[in-house]
């Protein structure tokens, strides 16, 4: 079946009741109802159809160099991208001598989609070869693992420290879902740093759930700076860090203060009432998200949690919340993706502010195949970031 284009869905909101949790006391005048719609964006899809150096990679959070997520027209944005695609294509194959490296980053600046404000980096070897630029090199490291990256930030309360978060990844089998992932470190990375990212640290992060009801998972799956630095309309001082965890994936939450955030036992963790050291402790939110996500907040003190409907499916979700850990609604399904019916599974949907035109919210999500490692070698473009907008009415 052949999705149209362009597809438009109305949809009206009313106030909610006033969100009672200490870090979002101070609240604004009960919402007026609010109408969008929903949209393709092929303008950025096609910033990610390349056939020289980068042609495909899954990932893509999009972080502010300068900390602040409000739109600005010179601003430039770090692109951080996973298991990545190198070579060259031609006539939609890549020919021999391609390569997958575990992570790549491109550099972009303001908000429209002009392929001349996109650059692509990737590590090089003596000899020019792809390399990765983020390896496991921690006291929780163990040969054989990779990096896949979560969510990060610029912390402004931490000398403008870039943190990554990073997960631990073995390879349990010859399937593209045949892995798991062990730990989570977070990698630090000073002020103005560049790639190669020589002078990266990496700290060990005791941020893996392992859980008996709920099952395992890491926090990293999204990052929400709730500071006045960071541009966020009702600050606390906090960074709130998100995971998604188990089968049903669960939504958990942690948060701390901003100049705090390498002091592991000042980190908090919700648990369905309050606020309390034990990560074991920690409660499901909400659930049927994506391991890779976003929550903006929204003008009239609700929050929009953007993600994957059930972590992979042709659903792009959205859930409003009263706070950064809810409650949150019902899942509203605000994009069919038109990939599926092509046979690409798509995942892990999430918004880009930084990246967003006033009056809009961008939002990405991947895509792959069941048997990727084959399919990839016969179309090279089956593995990228696809793109929809959000426009408010």
């Amino acid at each position: 079946m052949h999705m149209p284009h362009f597809t438009c869905l109305w949809l009206g909101f009313f106030a909610l009741a006033a969100c009672t949790t200490p870090e979002t006391s101070q609240q604004a005048a009960p919402p007026t109802a609010l109408k969008y719609r929903v949209e393709a964006a092929p303008e950025w899809t096609a910033l990610f159809h390349r056939d020289v150096g980068w042609f495909g990679a899954d990932g893509i959070f999009s972080i502010p160099l300068d900390g602040n997520d409000a739109q600005d027209a010179d601003e430039k944005t770090l692109l951080i991208f996973s298991d990545t695609y190198i070579g060259e294509v031609r006539d939609g194959k890549p020919l021999p001598g391609h390569k997958m490296v575990n992570n790549s980053v491109a550099y972009f600046t303001g908000r429209n989609p002009d392929p001349a404000r996109i650059a692509f980096h990737y590590k090089k070897g003596a000899d020019g070869s792809p390399e990765t630029f983020f390896v496991p090199k921690n006291a929780r490291a163990k040969p054989g693992q990779y990096y896949w990256l979560g969510d990060g930030f610029v912390n402004k309360a931490l000398g403008n420290t870039l943190y990554l978060f990073a997960y631990h990844v073995e390879m349990t089998g010859p399937g593209v879902f045949d892995f798991a992932e062990r730990e989570v470190s977070l990698i630090a990375l000073p002020a103005g740093s560049q790639p190669p990212f020589d002078t990266q640290r990496q700290l060990v992060a005791p941020l893996h759930v392992r859980h008996d009801s709920l099952g395992e998972g890491n926090f990293g799956s999204g990052v929400f700076v709730n500071t006045d630095w960071a541009g966020a309309p009702y600050p606390d001082g906090y960074v709130y860090v998100y995971g998604c965890i188990g089968q049903e994936k669960s939504l958990v939450a942690a948060r701390v203060l901003a100049d705090r955030f390498e002091q592991f036992d000042a980190w908090q963790y919700w648990n369905g009432s309050q606020w309390q050291a034990d990560i074991g402790q920690v409660a499901v939110i909400t659930q049927a998200v994506s391991n890779e996500l976003s929550l903006t907040p929204l003008p009239d003190g609700r929050y929009l949690l953007i993600f994957q409907v059930l972590g992979l499916s042709d659903k792009v979700g959205m859930r409003i919340g009263e706070s950064p850990v809810g409650p949150f609604g019902e899942i509203e399904e605000i994009w069919r993706t038109p990939e599926f019916d092509e046979g690409l599974w798509c995942y892990n949907a999430k918004a880009h502010p930084a990246l967003s035109r006033p009056g809009e919210l961008l939002i990405s999500y991947n895509t792959i195949t069941p048997d990727f490692w084959n399919d990839i070698q016969e179309d090279a473009y089956i593995y990228r970031p696809r793109f929809i907008r959000m426009v408010w009415e």
